[in-house]
């Protein structure tokens, strides 16, 4: 039998949100179809920033803004450095890209629009979207050779968004050059999944991955984050 993997799904649990809804019942798909069992403990964002010592993979849930952005972006940090199996989906994945850029990049001020309106249009990472993703669908498209192409065994997969913001064109570069890489854009040829290559499993999406189907088979980014947790368990 596979052992049971802790996960922290951090976010600001709501019934309103439609992806936090359906996370039960991904969960026992896992454990169903998979044979994947994650035993999982919701981490508000104000109590994010304790230790994620102990859990076996973190999954930034959306729902920005959140109540708590440092914790958001500890809880990150702490995967990330950690070699924790990480997913970040649509706030998850802004946030992702927003740590990435204070404490790897060095710019200790990038900032993210939503969280900060103030915040001039050269320091922000995260900014409005030209046209808003609510309630949109659409392909993305997945570079070869990428984690996200293995685990979806094909080079596209249909998404769900729920957003109004993304990455400022003006920092990918900054971000390419310190690691994170880019690996999937939607019909237009805007960026919608990043990964870190040198982490065990570090990926975020732009887009919803667990609203794909109708909730009784986990996408297979969300299986490969907990095939990642099993594995990171039965190594400790």
């Amino acid at each position: 039998m596979n052992p049971t993997a802790r996960i922290a799904l951090v976010g600001d649990r709501s019934d309103a949100i439609r992806s936090h809804a359906r996370i039960p019942g991904l969960l026992e798909a896992l454990r169903v179809r998979d044979g994947l069992d994650l035993d999982a403990y919701w981490i508000p964002t104000q109590d994010a920033g304790q230790s994620m010592d102990g859990f076996d993979a973190v999954w930034v849930l959306p729902g920005s803004p959140y109540r708590s952005e440092s914790g958001v972006l500890a809880a990150i940090r702490a995967a990330r450095e950690g070699g924790i199996p990480f997913l970040g989906t649509c706030g998850g994945f802004q946030h992702a890209l927003l740590e990435f850029a204070r404490n790897v990049c060095g710019v200790p001020g990038a900032g993210h629009a939503e969280n900060a309106p103030e915040t001039a249009d050269e320091d922000a990472v995260i900014v409005p979207l030209a046209c808003s993703l609510v309630g949109h669908e659409g392909i993305v498209k997945v570079a070869s050779g990428s984690r996200a192409a293995q685990l979806l065994g094909a080079d596209r997969t249909p998404a769900r968004y729920h957003c109004n913001y993304g990455p400022n064109p003006d920092y990918l570069d900054v971000l390419r050059a310190h690691g994170l890489t880019f690996t999937g854009t939607d019909e237009s040829g805007d960026l919608r999944i990043a990964e870190l290559p040198a982490h065990p499993f570090f990926l975020a999406t732009l887009f919803q991955p667990e609203l794909d189907g109708d909730g009784t088979r986990a996408h297979p980014l969300v299986t490969g984050l907990a095939s990642a947790a099993v594995d990171h368990a039965g190594a400790r």
